[in-house]
C-alpha cells in the first residue's frame, strides 16, 4: 500500500466539500480559498483549484463577481449559490456520519 497515495486520495476525496465550506460564509477570491485550504494542510495549486471551481460554477453550486483591485487586473470573487447552499447541508450531514462510521470502526 502506497500511504501517501492513499493520504491524497483522501484529501481529493473531500477537497469540493472544503471549497464549499471556505465560501459558506464570505465570498472569497481564488488565492484566498488556496490559502484557506493550506492553513488547514490541504495544500492545493491553482492548477487543481480552477477546473474545480469551473466544476462547481457549471453544476450551479457557485457563482462568481469580478472586482476591481488596486493591485493589479480585476479579481473574480466567488459566492456560493442557494444550490451551493443546500449542497453544502447535504455534505456536512454524509460528512458526520462517515466520520461517526470511521469513528465507530476504530473504536472496535
Amino acid at each position: 500500500m502506497n500511504i501517501e497515495n492513499t493520504k491524497a486520495q483522501m484529501k481529493k476525496g473531500v477537497l469540493e466539500f472544503c471549497i464549499l465550506s471556505i465560501l459558506e460564509n464570505k465570498d472569497y477570491y481564488a488565492s484566498d480559498i488556496i490559502n484557506a485550504l493550506k492553513d488547514a494542510k490541504m495544500i492545493v495549486v491553482e492548477g487543481t483549484l480552477y477546473p474545480l471551481l469551473t466544476r462547481q460554477k457549471n453544476l450551479g453550486l457557485l457563482n462568481y463577481r469580478w472586482e476591481e483591485s488596486t493591485q493589479g487586473p480585476p479579481r473574480k470573487y466567488y459566492t456560493l449559490t442557494d444550490n451551493g447552499k443546500e449542497a453544502l447541508v447535504e455534505l456536512k450531514k454524509s460528512w458526520e456520519e462517515l466520520v461517526s462510521a470511521v469513528n465507530s470502526i476504530n473504536n472496535k
